[in-house]
């Protein structure tokens, strides 16, 4: 699941669901089908994000829940991206495996 996060999923149910693992080109397509893209790509005189880092990190977070299928559950808000060639940065992460109390 992707989505921008606050009010634009709770309130707007801005998201996109895809099957783990995904391609390259499968997460740019997670992107492109919510209707917050826009903002991503840049409008009204701010600079879009790097989509492809976004992608490439939806990508690899795909491939490890599909590697360790004993991760249940994660939860990674704020993901901070910026503009192309910065590197995004995850602020907080939450993991639920199974078997783990």
């Amino acid at each position: 699941m992707f989505g921008l996060g606050g009010i634009f999923v709770e309130v707007m149910k801005d998201v996109s669901f895809y099957l783990a693992p995904l391609t390259h080109q499968e997460a740019l397509q997670m992107l492109e089908n919510t209707r917050s893209y826009a903002l991503l790509r840049g409008a009204r005189g701010q600079a879009g994000v790097d989509l492809d880092s976004i992608a490439g990190a939806l990508q690899r977070i795909s491939q490890l829940v599909t590697d360790f299928p004993q991760i249940e559950e994660m939860d990674i808000n704020p993901f901070i991206v910026g503009e192309v060639g910065t590197a995004p940065v995850v602020a907080d992460a939450r993991m639920i495996l199974s078997g783990v109390k």
